[in-house]
């Protein structure tokens, strides 16, 4: 037997009866050979981690836009925080930790520039639409590796294309419980760190938590963190979810952000002139498609130039959108000699 197959063997085993076994898997688009020590689930991780998109993540923006400090969030540190919490749900439940962390780690790869301001901006000028998780199965897909994509198993695309959902509609969960498990991962992850980062920067302060989530869930990050898993896992069998109570709290917590700080205008004050350099960008490459990198021309002749300049614009960090920006837009000083 190979490494692999006594790894999948093991698994088979010791796992729960409703992880996803990589040797159960639906496969992926084009077959290709397995590999000798790695199971097809932990090949897919090792691909996200080593792509193009997955690097991009380090210089793209969480919630603070361009924040002065060395320890507010990016969106890759957010992804490791996510990967981390998932893989302990996945670890507790006895669920293949090799499939939630392929999921976790590929499930921002689509983000935009500028976090959500840049996806609302390429959602409102693009006529096909934005959705930053169906971007992200969109790079793996189609985009990464010169177009060929990354060729990975259905099960990662499919926990990737669902990790967002806001009606949790049996055709919009993750088909299976390593997918389920990194949806609540990521809220789990996005609003202890957003809170920090708030309190961090002063927007908020220790007082405007409500009670009722302190005494709920806890008072310090960890506190909360723990209360949250720990009833993910007290509660969950054949689906993953929490107790009544818990998921009332963490509702009322997610509610609590949003008014406090997703929508907060000394957080987001910046963010009318990020959604400006997304629309300007995306308005000049549609109608200059010739202007695109080689690998987006090829998308751009493929499909169309609105789809090429969405991937484009998507696909860039922060400072790179910038830079591109006062490139195209703004005036340059002569050069007298």
């Amino acid at each position: 037997m190979t490494i692999r197959e006594q790894t999948q063997e093991i698994q088979a085993r010791t796992l729960s009866k409703y992880a996803s076994l990589s040797q159960n898997s639906l496969g992926r688009e084009r077959p290709v050979e397995d590999c000798p020590l790695r199971t097809p689930y932990a090949r897919d991780r090792d691909r996200i981690l080593h792509c193009k998109s997955f690097r991009r993540l380090m210089h793209k923006t969480q919630v603070f836009l361009s924040p002065e400090g060395d320890h507010y969030r990016t969106r890759l540190t957010h992804t490791l925080e996510v990967s981390q919490i998932a893989r302990t749900i996945a670890v507790a439940l006895r669920l293949n930790e090799e499939l939630t962390e392929a999921i976790a780690l590929g499930h921002d790869l689509g983000h935009t520039p500028f976090g959500h301001a840049g996806e609302r901006a390429l959602a409102q000028v693009c006529p096909h639409g934005f959705s930053h998780a169906q971007q992200s199965v969109r790079v793996v897909e189609r985009i990464e590796n010169d177009g060929a994509g990354l060729n990975l198993t259905w099960e990662v695309r499919n926990g990737i294309g669902c990790h967002s959902y806001s009606n949790p509609s049996p055709e919009g969960r993750a088909r299976t419980l390593e997918g389920r498990a990194v949806y609540f991962a990521d809220k789990i992850a996005y609003l202890n760190h957003d809170l920090e980062d708030a309190l961090r920067a002063k927007v908020l302060t220790q007082d405007d938590i409500p009670w009722t989530i302190k005494y709920a869930l806890g008072r310090t990050k960890s506190q909360r963190i723990t209360a949250l898993i720990t009833s993910l896992v007290e509660n969950s069998g054949e689906d993953v979810g929490m107790d009544k109570a818990t998921a009332e709290a963490f509702a009322q917590f997610n509610s609590f952000m949003y008014e406090a700080v997703y929508l907060n205008p000394v957080a987001k004050g910046e963010e009318g002139k990020a959604e400006e350099v997304v629309k300007s960008l995306y308005r000049h490459f549609a109608e200059h498609p010739q202007e695109l990198p080689d690998e987006y021309q090829a998308i751009y002749e493929r499909e169309d130039a609105a789809r090429a300049a969405c991937d484009y614009i998507s696909g860039m960090s922060d400072r790179y959108a910038v830079a591109t920006y006062e490139r195209l837009f703004v005036p340059r000083p002569w050069e007298i000699y």
